[in-house]
């Protein structure tokens, strides 16, 4: 019987910036689903419940715990938003080129954090 070819595996692949930002837009899409679809859930029940329900609402999610989620939630809207619009400028046929490539895999999660940073210090300072 004739041996038949072996997948690429991950041992094979050199990691790269471009690796670890297809991983981390999954993930944040991910994260965007699941976390700000519950909270997004939980806020329209508590507008709908009246006023005891939503001050429960606001006081979860003004604590430090709650900070932490939003945080982690607008953290997780930027940077999926820069992974995307890298991926739809790749789409458009530009940004293959390996120095390119690795620039925008580079820049994508550091102006995330950068978006989330002012966004923060809008929302909070402004």
């Amino acid at each position: 019987m004739a041996e038949r070819p072996l997948s690429p595996h991950l041992s094979i692949w050199k990691w790269g910036p471009h690796m670890l930002v297809s991983i981390l837009h999954r993930v944040t899409g991910d994260g965007l689903a699941l976390v700000g679809l519950g909270v997004l859930v939980w806020w329209l029940g508590a507008i709908a419940s009246g006023p005891d329900a939503y001050a429960t609402f606001s006081d979860i999610m003004t604590s430090p715990l709650g900070y932490i989620v939003l945080v982690g939630l607008s953290w997780s809207f930027f940077s999926h938003m820069c992974s995307g619009l890298r991926h739809f400028v790749m789409d458009l046929g530009a940004g293959y080129e390996l120095d390119t490539n690795r620039i925008w895999s580079i820049a994508s999660p550091i102006l995330g954090i950068v978006l989330t940073a002012g966004f923060w210090a809008l929302v909070l300072y402004a």
